[in-house]
């Protein structure tokens, strides 16, 4: 049970990276501080104390760029790549419980996959709704990202079998829901 639980922890938080690159890696830190998680000796840097001052800042200033309309989507395109790759690293961090030839192919796989997924989907959000609003409805749907973020990450931590089941529910929902947009635009054409 405990090896679900870390490969679930490390799943989710690592979704979360898809909203916000640093914010779940807090969440982490903070929750290994208090001792509601353990981290892997590799990653036990995280709960120090200056990694959570960096991480502290690196998230509230992600947080205030995300809310400038025409600087959110310069930071999308340079987030993308780094939210896979800190999805990776938070779903190494939590995996304790898994053996080191297992650790990093489920990090990167299962970490990174869903952190590009879900960076993917926000990114289509954030871009219709940027077309729709000409930039104005941006820092809206970014306050709602970094809630979600923090979220996320806090029912990552708290309830981790659930989070992964709630998110790949909602993924799988998003992908039929543009799936049928898509056939409707085909259909128009």
């Amino acid at each position: 049970m405990e090896l679900l639980l870390s490969i679930a922890l490390g799943v989710a938080l690592a979704a979360a990276t898809g909203l916000r690159v640093f914010a779940p890696l807090l969440v982490a830190g903070l929750a290994a501080r208090a001792g509601w998680i353990s981290l892997t000796d590799a990653f036990a840097w995280l709960e120090s104390t200056p990694a959570l001052l960096m991480l502290s800042t690196a998230a509230l200033l992600e947080a205030l760029a995300y809310a400038i309309p025409g600087v959110d989507h310069v930071l999308d395109v340079l987030a993308g790549p780094a939210a896979v790759v800190a999805g990776a690293l938070a779903s190494a961090s939590v995996m304790g419980d898994v053996s080191p030839a297992l650790q990093w192919p489920l990090a990167v796989i299962a970490g990174g996959g869903i952190a590009g997924a879900v960076k993917g989907s926000v990114a289509v959000v954030r871009g219709k709704t940027g077309i729709a609003t000409a930039g104005l409805g941006n820092p809206i749907v970014s306050t709602f990202e970094t809630v979600g973020a923090v979220t996320l990450s806090l029912l990552a931590v708290l309830l981790p079998i659930a989070t992964v089941v709630a998110i790949i529910a909602l993924l799988f929902w998003g992908i039929r829901k543009m799936g049928r947009f898509a056939l409707g635009a085909r259909r128009k054409s």
